[in-house]
């Protein structure tokens, strides 16, 4: 969504309230298509003493698998968005500052990349997940498997042969 910023700019304490929402269905991260619902955002833009500033809010629910369980996940995601605009071209450099083009600003540009600044890499369901066995696949915080609980590295098989000769021996 796009503000027209001219009808603000210029008269101190006016503000150009702004809502929407915006699907991000088609875009990818980490290999996966984690914006199923339509993002929100809600705010406004205000002339301080002939400072514009942006405020607002932005959510929408991230659905992920948690990383040991693989069980589905969603996370509500909301971010807080709080950025003065600029006309300096240089206003890119510094942080909270989003430069203005030719008195608009695209809204997007600035909700979206800080709802994804939101996102972690890795989701858990539960702290204490323990995961799927590594040998048979169940899902060990449902059901216990008789698979071996010991993995051994097979790089390290030869040292294990070593201390299994070692067991019985007390120097």
């Amino acid at each position: 969504m796009k503000i027209d910023l001219r009808k603000l700019i210029g008269v101190h304490g006016d503000t150009i309230p702004f809502s929407g929402t915006v699907d991000l269905s088609a875009e990818e991260l980490y290999g996966a298509r984690p914006f199923q619902d339509p993002v929100t955002y809600s705010g406004e833009i205000v002339n301080h003493l002939g400072i514009l500033r942006l405020t607002g809010q932005v959510q929408t629910t991230y659905h992920t698998c948690c990383a040991r369980c693989l069980k589905d996940l969603e996370i509500p995601l909301s971010a807080s968005v709080d950025v003065v605009l600029s006309r300096d071209e240089n206003a890119e450099e510094e942080e909270d500052v989003f430069p203005i083009e030719n008195n608009e600003i695209e809204l997007e540009d600035i909700l979206i990349p800080t709802l994804i600044l939101q996102v972690d890499m890795t989701y858990l369901c539960r702290e204490d997940c323990k995961g799927l066995c590594p040998s048979c696949g169940c899902d060990r915080n449902e059901s216990v498997c008789s698979c071996e609980s010991k993995q051994v590295d097979p790089r390290m098989s030869v040292l294990a042969k070593l201390l299994e000769g070692n067991e019985g021996r007390q120097d």
